[in-house]
């Protein structure tokens, strides 16, 4: 049987057997034999059989039982649908998924703008119930896509290529934390039909414990997408650690490696606050605990401050990335060493090191203890030291360079737009005087977009065009991608800074009607909402074309000087076909006779790469 085929069936079979054995348990117990401790117990059981089915089984668990495992590997097509150990294919999978899923939750986002077109219920499409769904659904669905996309598409592909590593250090465990997320993806989309939620992607209480039935879809499919968060942060880290080429001392990371073991350290740590925030709210309504519940002693704002220990932290798992590698383009595509190197490293590092201590700037109008505001106050200005010293040797990078201006580094160049324009509004709402006027507004979501979608999805699509030669194959078209580039920059710039204007004259954010004098503005917003979103048909088709029809590409279209170019287009299973010995820095852009690293042979009766990456720990210095 193909292998998601079966792992539906056993997906299937699992939860009515869970759900079926609770539901009788129930009814024994004189209790209405459906409710939501069905559906958590029926998830459970549901989910180790799709992991089972899909190909934990075989390639896996026959181990415990003492049995030789089985390999369902192949090496055409079907090995995207396949639990496989190779990191190249699971970041195809995490890459295609997460576009997927991006461009369906842009697909909300312009019923949300429709809806606004008119200010009053007369004409609208749905009711401001509806929209609450339609809102909290784009809402997960873009923070997934900006939580994983980078670290889960690129960080599988590229990181193990540039450390010179044939793979990452727990190719099992990585596949399973890619099979986790399908299952989130149902249960997101299944929620409406189920009543839905209608607390936004934030869950808040009490309204998050008394809604629909949809909300403990909603719980139980962070709580799986936080695993596999934290199973790939593990894996990112062991394999950084532990598995550089000879000669790839921390001092000659690639930039975009750095970013991603910075988003991997964040991951580990924070992850399991939303988990267990969200696992608390489920208990509070399957097993009749009062964690959040003020009638019975629970205290509501508890909640809040768990959220927003790990969703603060969690917004420098989305752009410490992008950021990253925008870095990587810039240095490729100015032709001349990453400016302040060291620096920018530094940046990273203080960036996860004071995410932990700036949460509560979030919470200055919930009610909290006024003496706390200062403080808070005070540590969120703090952070924007490190974030400057990347913006720094962003700018320091392109300065009096040789800029090629290909599509990626016109992505990556909007990325150093876009985020100062968040940076600077961002400001504003880390001081207490004026969040407390702007808080809950437009402007929040302004800032918000400018910083996640124009910082990390717009260095996503860098990413894309700019190693989309190395995972195809074959060129993109340049004309169509410089295309995309612009319309999309320009659109993103005719949507949002209205928005700021809307929330200084005070229009909520998560509302479906508003006063009448702000439909003029609305609806300038709602239109060019419109225009940016066509631009992303623009790059579908050309990555559809391209992938089928494009130019068969070099190894090393744009002589570029790190690992993964040294290889064919695309690499081969295991990589590289002698170990990597890095002799110099990534950057050297000019300096006469660097070479990054150059290919050993094997010594003989070596039986192939050593695991660790390296035979003398003293080169990981």
């Amino acid at each position: 049987m193909w292998p998601l085929v079966r792992a539906l069936v056993w997906g299937i079979l699992g939860f009515a057997l869970g759900g079926g054995a609770t539901a009788g348990v129930r009814q024994a117990l004189g209790k209405p034999p459906w409710g939501d401790p069905v559906i958590v117990i029926g998830y459970v059981t549901g989910l180790a059989g799709w992991l089972l089915g899909i190909g934990l089984w075989h390639a896996w668990a026959r181990e415990w039982f003492g049995l030789p495992t089985k390999s369902e590997e192949t090496s055409d097509w079907r090995r995207y649908f396949r639990f496989t150990t190779d990191h190249k294919v699971i970041g195809v999978q995490y890459l295609v998924t997460f576009v997927l899923i991006f461009l369906v939750g842009g697909l909300f986002a312009m019923l949300m703008r429709a809806q606004l077109m008119n200010p009053g219920p007369t004409g609208q499409l749905f009711a401001p119930s509806t929209f609450n769904v339609v809102m909290s659904l784009h809402g997960i669905f873009m923070i997934a896509v900006a939580v994983a996309v980078i670290l889960g598409g690129f960080g599988n592909y590229f990181v193990p290529l540039m450390i010179g590593a044939e793979d990452m250090a727990f190719p099992r465990l990585n596949a399973l934390s890619y099979w986790l997320v399908p299952p989130v993806a149902v249960l997101l989309l299944a929620a409406p039909f189920a009543g839905g939620w209608d607390s936004g992607w934030t869950a808040y209480p009490p309204l998050s414990e008394v809604n629909a039935t949809g909300q403990v879809l909603f719980i139980l499919a962070i709580i799986t997408f936080g695993l596999s968060s934290i199973l790939g942060g593990v894996n990112f880290l062991t394999t950084i650690a532990r598995m550089r080429a000879p000669g790839m001392s921390w001092g000659r990371l690639p930039i975009f490696v750095w970013g991603v073991f910075s988003g991997s350290i964040l991951s580990l740590l924070f992850t399991q606050y939303f988990a267990a925030s969200l696992l608390m709210i489920l208990l509070d309504r399957v097993a009749g605990t009062a964690f959040f519940d003020a009638s019975r002693g629970g205290q509501p704002i508890l909640y809040q401050h768990l959220f927003w220990f790990y969703s603060h932290p969690a917004v420098y798992i989305m752009i410490v990335p992008g950021l990253a590698l925008m870095l990587e383009v810039l240095a490729h595509f100015s032709r001349k060493p990453l400016f302040g190197y060291r620096l920018a490293v530094a940046g990273f590092l203080g960036i996860v090191g004071l995410s932990g201590i700036v949460w509560a700037h979030h919470m200055f109008t919930s009610g909290m203890p006024s003496y706390l505001h200062g403080p808070f106050m005070a540590t969120t200005e703090l952070i924007s030291i490190p974030t400057g010293l990347v913006f720094l040797s962003a700018l320091g990078t392109i300065w009096r360079g040789r800029l090629w201006l290909r599509t990626p580094m016109l992505f990556a160049l909007f990325v150093i737009f876009n985020f100062l324009i968040g940076g600077i509004t961002g400001i504003f709402l880390a001081d207490v005087a004026t969040d407390i006027h702007l808080q809950d507004t437009y402007f929040v979501v302004a800032h918000f977009h400018y910083t996640i979608v124009g910082g990390e999805i717009f260095a996503l699509f860098a990413g894309i065009y700019y190693w989309f030669p190395k995972m195809t194959g074959r060129m993109y078209d340049e004309v169509l991608g410089k295309l995309h580039a612009w319309w999309m920059f320009i659109g993103f710039n005719l949507v949002f800074p209205p928005m700021f204007w809307l929330g200084v004259h005070g229009m909520n954010r998560r509302i479906a009607e508003y006063v009448p004098n702000l439909a003029g503005v609305n609806r300038l917003v709602s239109l060019a909402a419109f225009g940016l979103s066509a631009s992303f048909l623009v790059f579908i088709g050309n990555m559809l074309w391209s992938a089928l029809k494009g130019e068969r590409a070099p190894a090393n279209p744009y002589a570029a000087r790190t690992l993964e170019w040294m290889v064919s287009s695309p690499p081969p299973r295991d990589n590289f076909p002698a170990i990597p010995v890095v002799l110099a820095h990534p950057y050297d852009y000019g300096v006469p006779g660097s070479i990054h690293a150059e290919l050993a042979p094997v010594p003989s009766g070596a039986g192939g790469r050593n695991p660790l990456g390296s035979q003398d720990p003293g080169e990981r210095r």
